[in-house]
This record gives structure tokens, sequence and C-alpha cells, in this order.
């Protein structure tokens, strides 16, 4: 047995009776939807015509979201539906990250995940979802897709139909019959622009806010407002035949019209900084340990400030971790309630198990204990390697942001928290006057810097299988993140400490390196984590 959707477009006649009964039926929040119809124009003028796409969770067979999931809120069924748990759910938005298809959101009422679970409890009973029975022209089909006597499979056996972003490797169970590509591809069309049912003030579930700002303002509000760039909505509303946007409007540039509300970024300031964080609390190890395999006697002042400063900044990677949680109550179920594909699952013991390392070779160090210092050391440095690059795993689990699946991405964390580490010590040095060891930091400094300036230029110019991909680079490199690029990455956070390191060995001027890599590097990771979502994935 195996449950799934066809949508029959041919039929679609765009009325939602499906997503107000969806809404109905699961008390769905105003703002937010586990269905809805998105509508797209297109055609030359003045032969038009506007495409209705029922979107939904493609409930895959190959559920990317279920991964990701570090508590096992999300699950596949026997049945094949992919349900959810909200009684276990810490609002972490993974799975929101994870899904290619925009499917999940946060539920503004319990701060949890929510989406489409094919009515699972009325499935149980023998019925059909609630959408299905609603609309008017059967342009919903639900069943079981193997067995050969329901009309799903029939029409599978004999209709020719499309799935959503089947590159991805989800497999999913959501089909359409004469569906348009333009319709179903979100990267062919730009976000609806303000309008009442699509805008929202930040993120998810913020939807009653933003409508009653507008509300209460005298401003024109388009209801059906264009899906095109401000300098072609003025060229289209001034009615400005000579420009070569308006002429871009009437002769057929297809445009959504109806969609469901943006958001936003998922991933904000909080996952950046605990990335920094992390950097910092993994480099302040690795870099000692690095000494030590080089042959340099560490003093018993340098392991303290090592052990210190790794475990001040795993607390606040902790912190900036249970920060960005919309049920923080609930973050120890990732440690007690273990989904263990999960990267998040693993990141969280691997950070305890680090904590607990470098805190027994603090006390070791503190009261002399004569224990085998050597293998401790490397058992720790394992578990900081792996704290520094398990982010890049988390990060290739979303399988909806195409630009954060770069092979690259755990050289970059690993080379940052080199660069982290080295960077600290160089400013702990110039603090304790402590400079026995100062050119091995300089010397680790500016080759990591060199090595991380090589790694980044390889993500952007490294041939990208996907469109959502190349517009990421295009948005970092010539877009709206241009100037934090080249300006806060590559010449603050790079170039800049890279001459100093190489033509002067001023203590001084040292130090002014050390800063400007730390704040290229956050810098870097807020333009990493943030450019991605920007990518419409509905």
């Amino acid at each position: 047995m195996k449950f799934g959707f066809i949508i029959d477009n041919r039929k679609c006649i765009g009325c939602h009776a499906c997503t107000t009964a969806c809404k109905s039926e699961h008390n769905v929040p105003v703002g937010v939807n586990r269905t809805y119809v998105k509508q797209v124009e297109k055609g030359e003028f003045p032969n038009t015509r506007r495409i209705f796409s029922v979107m939904r969770c493609n409930h895959c067979t190959d559920a990317p979201c279920v991964e990701i999931c570090p508590v096992e809120a999300l699950f596949v069924r026997d049945d094949g539906i992919v349900d959810f748990d909200n009684n276990r759910c810490i609002g972490c938005k993974s799975c929101m990250q994870a899904c290619p298809y925009d499917a999940l959101y946060i539920d503004p009422d319990n701060n949890t995940a929510a989406k489409c679970n094919y009515c699972a409890h009325r499935v149980e009973v023998g019925r059909a979802p609630a959408c299905v029975e609603v609309c008017p022209e059967h342009a919903i089909i639900a069943g079981d897709m193997e067995n050969f006597n329901t009309e799903i499979s029939q029409l599978l056996a004999r209709e020719q139909v499309m799935v959503r972003k089947p590159e991805k490797g989800t497999k999913p169970n959501l089909f359409y019959i004469d569906g348009d590509y333009q319709s179903l591809n979100p990267e062919s069309t730009d976000k609806s622009g303000p309008g009442l049912w699509n805008s929202q003030a930040r993120g998810v579930g913020h939807y009653a806010k933003a409508a009653e700002k507008m509300i209460n303002t005298n401003d024109e509000v388009n209801l059906l407002q264009l899906s095109i760039d401000n300098e072609l909505q003025a060229a289209y509303q001034k009615k400005d035949t000579e420009n070569p946007n308006y002429i871009d409007v009437l002769n057929g540039t297809a445009r959504r019209v109806y969609d469901t509300p943006d958001k936003g970024i998922l991933w904000g300031w909080e996952v950046s900084a605990y990335v920094m964080t992390k950097a910092i609390a993994a480099g302040a190890f690795l870099v000692p340990f690095i000494a030590v395999l080089m042959g340099h006697d560490l003093t018993k002042e340098t392991k303290l400030w090592s052990a210190g400063i790794s475990l001040v900044f795993l607390g606040l990677t902790g912190l900036f971790l249970v920060m960005d949680l919309d049920r923080p109550d609930r973050f120890l179920n990732v440690l007690f309630r273990p989904q263990w594909k999960s990267w998040l699952v693993k990141g969280g013991y691997t950070i305890s198990i680090f904590g607990l390392l470098v805190t027994l070779w603090a006390v070791a160090t503190i009261f002399d204990w004569s224990i085998p210092e050597k293998p401790l050391l490397w058992v720790t440095a394992f578990f900081g390697v792996l704290l520094a690059i398990y982010t890049a795993f988390l990060f290739a689990q979303a399988k909806g942001r195409d630009f954060w699946q770069s092979p690259a991405l755990p050289f970059h964390m690993l080379i940052h928290s080199l660069m982290a580490g080295s960077a600290v010590f160089v400013l702990i040095s110039l603090i304790t006057g402590t400079y026995n060891w100062q050119y091995l930091l300089t010397s680790t400094l500016l080759f990591s810097t060199l090595l991380n300036l090589f790694t980044i230029f390889t993500e952007i110019k490294i041939t990208h299988p996907t469109t959502a991909a190349k517009t990421t680079v295009k948005m970092i490199t010539k877009g709206p993140y241009k100037n934090k690029f080249w300006l806060g990455t590559v010449l603050i956070g790079n170039v800049i400490p890279v001459l100093i390191l190489i033509f002067t060995g001023n203590i001084w001027f040292t130090a002014l390196a050390a800063v400007l890599s730390l704040i290229g590097i956050y810098i870097t990771e807020k333009i990493w984590v943030e450019a991605p979502q920007r990518i419409p994935l509905a």
C-alpha cells in the first residue's frame, strides 16, 4: 500500500475550495497553508492564460524532511504517508530547509512544524482527504497507487504525468496531469509583489500583523500584484511603451499573481553566530594541538587558555542553537529522543563529548593528574575536527538549498576553525605577553587565510549544476550581498590580513590582522547562511 495524489490541471478552476477545506479540517492558522493554489499568468498579449497549480506536501518516498529531523517528529508510515508528531517537534526548522517543495511551515499557535498529512485520521476510517471530497471538479485524486483497481493507479498507467523537481531524488508521490513547468518551477517566476494575501512582517505566521498594518494605512494595495521587479513595475504602471521592461510584460512574461506568503529567512543571525562560535571553540583546541604535534611544549597557562576559550565558546554555541529553536523548552529531545540520521543529533552529541573531553583535559592540567595526555589530545582533536565540520553535513541534508550541497563546505568550515583559533591566540598572546609560539600562530593564520581564499573562490567558481545554486552565486558576487562579499569577506577578512602578515612582523599589526580575520569569518558565514535562503522553493 502506498498513498499518493494526482492533481489534474485539465480540471482545476482555481476555486481554492481545497485550501479552505484543509484549513477547516486542521484548524490551520491565518497566514500559513498546508495546501494552496498557486496562480501564474503567461502567454502573449492578448492571448494570455492563467494556470492553477495546487501546492502541498509531496509525501516523498525518500523524504529529506524525515532524514534531517533530529527528534523523529516527522516519519513515514507503512502506507507511505509522511506524517508528523508535533509533541516531539523542537522547532529547529531543519525540515523546512530540507524540503525542496516548501511544504512545511511553523504553526504560529504552538511554534512547531506542520504540513499536509494526507488527512491520515480520515484515511484510517476509509474516507478521502478533505481536499479531495470538497473539490467540485474532481481535480484532486487520492488513493493507493499500488492497487491496480484504484482510479489513481489507472490514471498513472495511462496519462502522462510530471512531478516537481525530480532531480532532487526524493521520489515525490504527488503527480500533475498537464502540469506546467513555469508554474511548478519556482525559479521560472519571481516572487509575488506586496499584496494583502501574500505578505507578512517577517518569517512565518505573522500574516495577521502585516494585514492589520496594511488595513490601517491609506496606501493603495494591488491584491493581484504583478510578480516583476521594481523597475519593470514602474514601467508598467506608467505605461512607458518605450521602456523594454514594459514590452516584456506585454510579450507574455510568466508571472505569479497569487502565491503563499514568503517564509523569509528561516535560519537567521543565531545560526550565523553559532557557526562562528563553533569555529572558535574547535580552533582554540586544534591550534594548540597542532603546536604539540610540531614539538612545542605548551605551558600550563596556554593549556588553560585553550580549554577555557573552547568551553566558553562551546557554551555560546549551545546558547545560539537553543535561541534559534521555536520550542527551546524541548531542546533536550535532541539528546534523549534522537533520530540518528540527522546531523543535528550527531552535532549535539559531538558538542557534548568534545566539551567533556576538554573539561577533563583542563581538570587534569589544573590538578597535575598523571594521565596519558597524548591519547587524550588525539581523541579530543578528532571530536574537535568533527565539531568544526559537522554543520557542513547538516547543511548538505538541507536538500532544498542547492548552494549548501557544495563538496567544499567541510573544508570551508575546518579552515575557518584554524583561522579563528590562531586569530584568538594571537590576541591572547598580546594580553598575556607570551610570544614563545608567535611564529607558529602567525604562520597558521597566514596559511589558513590563503587556503580560505582558495576555498571560497572554489565554492564560487565550481560548476553549479542547478539554477538555484547559480542564482545564489550571482546574489553573492553581483547582487544584494556583493558589498558584504567583496568588501567584508574578500578585502577586510582575507586580503588585508594576508598583506599584513606577509609584509609586517609587528605584533600590533598581527593583532589587527587577527581581528579582521574574525570579522571576515562572521561576514562570510552570514552570507553563506542567508543567501541560499533567498531562493524560492515553491
